[in-house]
């Protein structure tokens, strides 16, 4: 991660122990300056626990008007409604379950800050509040907590914008930040595949020219390290480049190697299969991918072979992933609406998983893991995102799952309307997300950044050209972002900083930030692209 060094201003502390760039949004001027000025000056002046408290209060209620009243002002630049969703979500009641506490212990303020009174308790505090609180040491640690950190960035969504950061006559397949920020990748239907440094302006590190391109770029995957990139197409072979070489033109077997990696297996009988998804694991050695015949791969790159294959379901398999940083667990999603949990430690039996999620009418387009190899969210055709814990999962398929009365396809059909309705009799998923929607092609869903946000929201693309952003516990739809004309299907949130980039079927890969950022950001050769409302 970059230094917060450059970004320290006149409250220089403040804003490098947050680790939040200072900009107008956060630098409070004029009227909001003499409160802070006026807290500032009776911090210092001594004061029994009480008085601290009261001006504290205080000054969280006045700063809470101000911002109210900016919010009022500058609306259009806050949150985007959109009036358009045939089925918005409808917020949950109460979450009651073990990740509800989990998400607000990783993302709450401390107990005495958000305290009113007694046995009452804030939902959310002003930064300036926070700040205070801070001052007072409250905590009695003297600093903010990862948790406080994170109660404030999370307030801070990227919903300014957005600023152009490529435009190609292909469509936008894949679009994905490194785990550290400084990279971005973004894969085009029409055989390109660029990396952006992030740091340096969002200059093209390198402009790869896919080779065997069978449709279109399906997926991308950086390695741990960053040095070495996969991709995959509706081809058999997976080919890995190297991006740390100084070539930033990589034409494949032209000016640099595309090594290919065979994912067909003996028995499979030519050249008929296509690979949907590919990642690495978090050591960097091995491959795991999903693919058209109904199958699971694992490729050892160490060995330089493929070293396992699961006939995992009964349909395509979407997409696949690592549940968490030891490797053993493996998650995947299936056209037959089912998503397995897969225990590399224990194959009892060729082919049977370690347990079957049920709950989607139909299939399932993506999978995102939170990383502690207990919960994930999927996406689903029936236009749902659905939160999991695999432990309630089931060690078979207890009833039918096919319960479908009407003809319909995902890729050139609206979702019937009587089957918004319908429930699955053996719904496992722990909660289920609605308002976006989910057609023509596979759409990404995620969690937002642990380190920002606490994991606290969900995010996805849409085929109504929209991304949509759900608090995770309680299940409103708190921004929606509108710029694009065509599905987005891939869109990633930055690591570190409230910035979330969105990638269209109409060639547009572009960024989204806070709002305050004021100016175009320091990539000024940039065009600054007006949005669309849909």
């Amino acid at each position: 991660m970059r230094s917060t060094s450059s970004y320290v201003g006149e409250r220089g502390t403040a804003y490098q122990n947050l680790k939040i760039k200072p900009t107008k949004a956060n630098c409070i001027t004029n009227k909001n300056e003499k409160y802070e000025i006026s807290l500032y000056l009776s911090l210092r002046e001594p004061k029994s626990s009480t008085a601290q408290r009261a001006a504290v209060n205080e000054m969280g209620y006045a700063m809470s008007r101000l911002e109210i009243e900016a919010d009022l002002r500058d609306g259009r630049n806050t949150i985007h409604e959109d009036g358009n969703n045939q089925r918005p979500n409808k917020p949950l009641t109460h979450l009651d379950h073990e990740i509800a506490y989990l998400t607000r212990l990783k993302s709450g303020p401390h107990k005495r800050l958000s305290q009113v009174i007694p046995g009452r308790q804030e939902l959310t505090v002003s930064t300036v509040k926070m700040l205070a609180g801070r001052e007072c040491n409250y905590s009695g640690r003297g600093r903010f907590s990862s948790a406080d950190c994170c109660h404030v960035l999370s307030r801070y969504l990227p919903v300014n914008g957005p600023w152009l950061v490529d435009q190609l006559t292909s469509r936008a397949y894949v679009s994905q930040f490194s785990a550290d920020g400084s990279l971005f990748v973004a894969g085009f239907q029409g055989s390109h595949i660029r990396i952006y440094n992030v740091d340096r302006g969002w200059t093209v590190q390198k402009n790869i020219l896919a080779k065997s391109l069978q449709w279109t770029v399906t997926d991308t995957s950086l390695s741990p390290d960053q040095r070495h990139l996969v991709y995959a197409s509706m081809s058999p072979i997976v080919h890995i480049v190297n991006v740390g070489s100084p070539e930033t033109e990589s034409l494949a077997n032209v000016t640099e190697i595309h090594e290919g990696l065979d994912f067909s297996a003996n028995d499979d009988g030519g050249y008929s299969l296509g690979i949907f998804c590919v990642k690495f694991s978090t050591d960097g050695r091995e491959v795991v991918a999903g693919s058209n015949d109904d199958s699971i791969y694992v490729y050892d790159l160490e060995a330089n072979k493929l070293s396992l294959r699961i006939l995992a379901h009964k349909s395509d398999v979407n997409t696949v992933c690592f549940a968490d940083e030891s490797g053993h667990l493996i998650y995947s999603g299936s056209d037959d609406a089912l998503c397995k949990v897969w225990d590399r430690r224990c194959f009892v039996a060729r082919d049977k998983p370690a347990g079957v999620l049920m709950g989607h009418l139909e299939g399932i387009t993506f999978i995102d893991s939170r990383g502690d190899g207990r919960y994930l969210i999927s996406n689903g055709k029936d236009q749902t995102i659905k939160l999991w814990d695999i432990r309630r999962m089931s060690s078979s398929v207890p009833c039918n799952s096919v319960f479908r009365s009407y003809e319909w396809d995902y890729r050139w059909m609206d979702y019937p309307p009587q089957a918004r309705d319908l429930k699955h009799p053996c719904d496992q998923s722990v909660a289920t997300y609605r308002g976006h929607s989910v057609l023509q092609t596979l759409i990404r869903c995620y969690f937002s950044p642990e380190y920002s946000t606490g994991q606290k929201y969900i995010y996805t693309g849409s085929h109504n050209s929209c991304v949509y952003i759900y608090d995770l516990v309680s299940g409103a739809q708190v921004a929606t972002l509108k710029h694009h004309k065509s599905p987005v299907r891939d869109c990633s949130w930055h690591p570190y900083y409230p910035m979330l980039v969105s990638s269209s079927w109409d060639g547009d890969v572009v960024r989204w930030e806070f709002p305050g950022i004021g100016e175009a950001p320091t990539s000024s050769s940039r065009r600054r692209v007006r949005r669309r409302h849909i």
